[in-house]
């Protein structure tokens, strides 16, 4: 008899019995699963291999717009630095051609957003995504109770960097965001198969930015 737990397996074609240890299945069926990653499983991955820093291993909101782990994602921070789009008139913003002479750095503990206007951020964590996940990000309801609508596109297998974020103000009156505290939340989905082709492999042109980082086009001499 094994001396690990073991489960006793029949075969099908009534050619005799097998143990499987317990710790085996176990493997497998985490290794199988798909589907939204709890806290647990965020808490040991930032810690193991990094994939967010710095973290918040419980959810602060104590006189703060919340932010830290959650029972089925992460509220990332937002930073004190701002990129604040200028009054030019008639200038179009193109995002082929998006020229740092457009915006006006803002660096402080909040930031002001005009009616009907946005500011780009940055998250004050750095993402280290693994190669089997993709990370979905939401706004947070207390900033789109004040019309505040928040903007970042899945973060990719293999991705890496702080995260450029852009938040846009779509009612009449000025709002204030802060700095140092939740501006969006992370949901982490885990594929059951590696793709074929990462983030990282094909070296996307936002791989380890830091900071905020302006549109570019591939290939672009910008």
């Amino acid at each position: 008899m094994p001396k690990a737990p073991c489960i006793l397996l029949h075969s099908a074609a009534g050619k005799g019995s097998f143990f499987l240890p317990f710790s085996f299945i176990l493997a497998a069926d985490r290794l199988s699963g798909m589907g939204v990653r709890a806290d647990h499983w965020i808490e040991e991955l930032a810690r193991q291999e990094g994939m967010i820093e710095p973290f918040e291993s419980s959810l602060a909101s104590q006189g703060l717009i919340s932010f830290g782990i959650s029972s089925y994602g992460y509220d990332f921070r937002l930073s004190d630095k701002y990129k604040l789009p200028r009054n030019m008139g008639e200038t179009v913003l193109d995002p082929k051609n998006l020229s740092a002479g457009f915006f006006s750095d803002h660096q402080a503990d909040h930031c002001i957003i005009p009616p009907n206007s946005f500011v780009l951020g940055h998250s004050l964590e750095y993402f280290r995504i693994p190669r089997n996940v993709l990370a979905i990000c939401t706004g947070k309801s207390t900033y789109a109770r004040c019309g505040v609508l928040v903007n970042v596109t899945p973060f990719e297998p293999e991705w890496e960097g702080h995260a450029t974020v852009s938040i846009s103000n779509t009612g009449a009156l000025p709002v204030k965001i802060y700095s140092g505290e939740g501006i969006a939340q992370l949901v982490f989905l885990a594929a059951n198969e590696l793709c074929q082709t990462s983030y990282g492999d094909r070296k996307g042109k936002y791989q380890a930015q830091r900071g905020i980082v302006l549109s570019r086009i591939q290939g672009s001499q910008g």
